[in-house]
């Protein structure tokens, strides 16, 4: 089955709870971004994992010994996965996985930003980035929605290694990311729209018709 993921990149811990809390049964996973983290701290996580796993998406890019340390207090805080950026290399990467094996967690790996700027200088070293994630180990990727036929070449890549792919909505990705990815991550068109709840279920029903 595919995936619907709630990115709550809100910076009120009161409304992000109040969203999440109303919409958990449309959606499965949240995934919290640094403006909530930094805004509600870092417990914001284990709050928001009552309702539905939690993924952390810190995008950790930094030498193995820091990345290490981020992922740890992501997972003690009770996420079920983070997402790491790719560029830094295989030694982060490893430092990231020999943590969450510990907690039974998982790793996302960024190819590419789904915004412009992701295909200025990610965009060339996305194919390598994934081959490098699925050697290694790692059990996803984060794969942009704004750009289907480098999608597609991601999965012809990765086979059956998960793809979760951001930009729906606002950044004007399509729905036909579906046909390659397990999940779509959708945020702003969800949680500032007049009436969140109506378009979770749009998605939602697109997630699913094209999950049969």
């Amino acid at each position: 089955m595919k995936e619907l993921i709630l990115a709550l990149d809100l910076e009120e811990r009161r409304m992000a709870l109040k969203i999440a809390e109303a919409l958990s049964d449309l959606v499965d996973r949240f995934k919290v971004n640094y403006p909530l983290i930094l805004s509600a701290g870092i417990r914001i996580i284990s709050e928001i994992s009552e309702l539905r796993p939690v993924i952390a998406d810190l995008k950790i890019a930094d030498v193995p010994h820091i990345s290490a340390k981020i992922a740890e207090i992501a997972f003690k805080n009770d996420a079920k996965a983070v997402i790491v950026h790719g560029f830094a290399g295989s030694d982060s990467l490893k430092a990231v996985l020999n943590v969450s094996r510990r907690y039974d967690g998982e790793i996302y790996v960024v190819t590419e930003l789904s915004s412009e700027g992701g295909r200025e200088f990610m965009g060339n070293l996305s194919l390598e980035i994934a081959k490098k994630a699925k050697e290694l180990g790692c059990q996803g990727l984060i794969a942009p929605a704004t750009r289907i036929e480098k999608l597609r070449l991601i999965k012809e890549v990765v086979s059956d290694m998960k793809i979760l792919c951001p930009g729906i909505g606002v950044q004007g990705g399509s729905f036909e990311a579906l046909k390659f990815a397990d999940g779509i991550i959708v945020g702003r068109s969800i949680y500032l729209a007049k009436n969140p709840r109506d378009v979770a279920k749009e998605m939602r029903e697109h997630v699913q018709t094209r999950s049969s």
